[in-house]
């Protein structure tokens, strides 16, 4: 990864100083501080990795073969999902003639590896219907015996697929076969219910679990409750369950207080964060980790307080905390949201010295950044070298692409990026077709604005209050105010309730 220029005034004691900088890169980041993390990626780019010009063909030669070998990796890549596909539609096609044969001699006489392969594969992907049918499967096996851990799994996979009511009733039929229920299979079906938001009635279950023998509720049955109270900002929940857990002695543990640590820092209220944190530190048992240090500069970084979100981050790693891919990417996008380049350039040169690899986030992340800074051709260069190194982009990838182009008005730019769209497997969302509406208003592309209504359509995509308004506005921006506002206000009132 190309190195970046650091700011003088880096808090960050282990980063290098800007004395190890070149001078033209130290003179052109006191002209124009703005752009310090673009001048310092061109400069890297164009700077000769060694003295001579034969060992600057050596290293072009190796880059040359690196290049050479991920293209082999990359097409073996591809003919091994190929052959996995293969693999999977000949299965898929022998289970569907198993189901039409479902007779008594063929579907009851089923191997068990078979059946039990194809209901973890399913759960994994969240497939619910289908794994609720090779279930049944399953259960006419003239093999079959109850077990729980099934049930279990089952169940909390239709906890995530928001399918409290079918996890119920799985867990009624776990009570039929006469299978050992304890506190894990209440606090999957709790779960099943918090997670769909049902808090009355997971409630009434953790109230069940106190008074039956064996399935009294540990910290990990309050931890997911209280998790999905602070989803839904039930913060007088919260405090009845932190009571109740103290009033049977049972201690929160790291998961329990991050998960406080996170909504907190989210909502804002860095009193009540700070306090977690302090009770956290009172507790031998519950020693902070890196998600406690992240949670914690994501909620001063995000709420622009750079300076407390500096402080922690030393207090973190004098205490023994090493930072993670994680860590440096909330720097990155709270020094980028800031407009504090030289900071984010420092950041990006400590992944670069101590091997950070970049994920798709950190990608999003600079691309953000160069993009609201203005610098088209960074932003660009970022976008491509993403594409090199085999990242894929998301719809978050995009939005930033077509946001930048909007602001400066580029319509061929934002085409290009629609292009790219159409050529790809990129799920896009409501807020990327908004961005797509916004961009082209700002462009004057009127006509490519009222199409992306059909785009959103042929996606699957509802357009929501903030398509109609924006469209709007880039009407009256053009002073136009006659039939085509009247048409995009009556859509408006037709297909939003």
């Amino acid at each position: 990864m190309a190195a970046v220029a650091i700011a003088s005034s880096s808090p960050f004691s282990n980063f290098p100083s800007t004395s190890s900088l070149s001078p033209s890169l130290e003179l052109n980041k006191k002209r124009n501080p703005r752009k310090s993390v673009a001048v310092a990626v061109t400069a890297a780019q164009s700077q000769p990795y060694g003295r001579s010009a034969s060992r600057g063909q050596n290293e072009k030669e190796k880059e040359r073969d690196i290049m050479d070998r991920e293209k082999r990796e990359e097409v073996n890549r591809k003919i091994a999902s190929r052959k996995a596909l293969s693999v999977i539609l000949r299965r898929e096609a022998t289970k569907a003639v198993i189901e039409k044969k479902r007779g008594k001699t063929n579907s009851r006489k089923l191997l068990p590896r078979t059946i039990l392969e194809a209901i973890h594969e399913r759960i994994t992907a969240l497939r619910w219907e289908s794994a609720l049918k090779v279930f049944e499967l399953l259960r006419e096996q003239l093999w079959y015996r109850p077990n729980s851990s099934i049930y279990i799994k089952l169940i909390v996979m239709l906890g995530k697929c928001k399918q409290p009511e079918r996890a119920h009733a799985l867990f009624q039929d776990m009570v039929d076969e006469g299978c050992i229920i304890n506190h894990e299979t209440y606090t999957a079906l709790v779960s099943a219910y918090s997670r769909s938001g049902l808090l009355d009635q997971a409630f009434a279950l953790l109230n069940k679990m106190k008074v039956t023998d064996g399935c009294q509720p540990d910290v990990f049955t309050y931890s997911i409750l209280i998790k999905s109270c602070l989803q839904v900002f039930a913060f007088d929940k919260v405090q009845l369950l932190l009571s109740d857990m103290e009033s049977q002695g049972i201690k929160p543990n790291t998961i329990t207080y991050n998960t406080l640590i996170d909504a907190y820092g989210k909502a804002g209220r860095f009193v009540e964060m700070e306090s977690t944190l302090m009770g956290m530190l009172s507790h031998k048992e519950c020693t902070p980790d890196v998600w406690t240090m992240n949670a914690t500069l994501r909620a001063f970084g995000g709420s622009g307080q750079l300076e407390m979100m500096e402080k922690c981050y030393d207090k973190f790693q004098s205490s023994g905390i090493s930072p993670d891919i994680k860590t440096f990417n909330i720097l990155l996008d709270s020094y980028g949201k800031s407009k504090r380049y030289e900071k984010m350039g420092a950041v990006m040169e400590y992944m670069q010295k101590y091997y950070f690899s970049w994920t798709l986030v950190t990608y999003n992340v600079v691309i953000d950044a160069f993009g609201r800074a203005g610098d088209l051709k960074q932003m660009e260069y970022i976008f491509r070298l993403m594409k090199s190194e085999g990242i894929k982009p998301n719809c978050v990838t995009l939005c930033s692409l077509i946001r930048a182009y909007g602001r400066v008005g580029a319509g061929s730019k934002i085409k290009a990026v629609v292009r790219f769209i159409e050529n790809s497997d990129v799920m896009l969302d409501v807020v990327f077709f908004n961005c797509l509406v916004d961009a082209y208003g700002r462009a004057g592309l009127l006509a490519e604005m009222k199409e992306v209504l059909e785009m959103m359509k042929a996606q699957g995509c509802t357009p929501d209050k903030i398509t109609y308004s924006t469209m709007i506005k880039a009407y009256l921006s053009r002073g136009i105010n006659g039939r085509h506002v009247q048409d995009i206000r009556d859509l408006s009132k037709s297909n939003i309730a």
